[in-house]
């Protein structure tokens, strides 16, 4: 019986500890960073399909969208954000709100589908943004352009979902050098960072955006390679993002992997550990 009972109890315990445990984590990753991977080439060079890092959700404080999304198709699980803080959505204020600074990159909530998206902050509440021939033009200002030379990886399956990587060098064969023009890109506040190019289309050629009060400009540094708010919501975009669905900073790359698997220990990126995001 005693024997019987000292099992019971064990595990009981082991079940509290794991509970406290998932409580924990979740109240850390509510509150103060999430952990995100790069899924995509949207945002190159800056991020790589692979890196991994954590998003400080201190810097704008909080709205129902830092409620973490519990997405696991393979089990049945969709537990969405606004089905757990959904109660704290419509005003488009926060709790402890900071302001996001122009050239932050940011994870928000997608404002249709509400997905989690990593885009550079362009336009400001209030800005005019318009891009002409892939140059950007900010309220009658066109910002900076600095050729940098060209920015080259292997043609191969990238990331868990095998992608392969658009060039402006043609169509390039497996194991090939995949090249894109890269420049360098100052905002008016003076945040710097690398833009990639990969050929005319047609979103490098737009009318002008007046971004709405209360809400921000989102673009992708890859930019042939990136939906954002030069699209429409209903086109398949991102369109305009309001303040309430910012989730958090992207301050610094913890691990970066460039294989189908982090287990795959022979494609670590060591030179991006703890690498800061500019």
């Amino acid at each position: 019986m005693a024997k019987t009972e000292k099992k019971g109890n064990a595990i009981v315990e082991t079940v509290k500890t794991v509970v406290y445990a998932l409580l924990i984590a979740g109240v850390f990753r509510t509150l103060f960073f999430q952990p995100f991977w790069i899924p995509s080439g949207s945002m190159k060079q800056t991020l790589l399909i692979g890196d991994f890092l954590f998003v400080n959700k201190m810097a704008y404080g909080y709205s129902y969208a830092s409620c973490p999304s519990v997405i696991l198709p393979r089990f049945g699980i969709n537990l969405d954000a606004k089905t757990l803080c959904g109660w704290a959505d419509g005003d488009n204020t926060r709790l402890f709100g900071g302001e996001p600074e122009r050239g932050d990159v940011v994870v928000f909530r997608h404002p249709v589908s509400g997905r989690d998206y990593i885009k550079r902050l362009i336009g400001l509440p209030g800005d005019r943004v318009q891009i002409t021939n892939g140059v950007i033009t900010l309220n009658g200002e066109v910002v900076t352009q600095t050729p940098d030379g060209q920015f080259d990886e292997l043609m191969e399956l990238q990331g868990p979902q095998g992608l392969r990587p658009r060039c402006a060098n043609g169509a390039v064969g497996q194991g090939g050098t995949c090249s894109k023009e890269r420049v360098i890109e100052t905002l008016p506040n003076g945040v710097s960072y690398a833009v990639l190019n990969i050929g005319p289309q047609a979103s490098d050629r737009t009318g002008v955006y007046t971004v709405p009060e209360g809400q921000y400009f989102f673009m992708g540094d890859n930019r042939d390679n990136s939906a954002d708010s030069r699209l429409a919501q209903t086109a398949g975009g991102v369109g305009f993002v309001p303040y309430e669905n910012l989730i958090g900073r992207a301050d610094r790359i913890m691990f970066s992997s460039a294989g189908r698997s982090m287990l795959f220990f022979w494609t670590w990126r060591g030179d991006r550990f703890f690498k800061a995001v500019k």
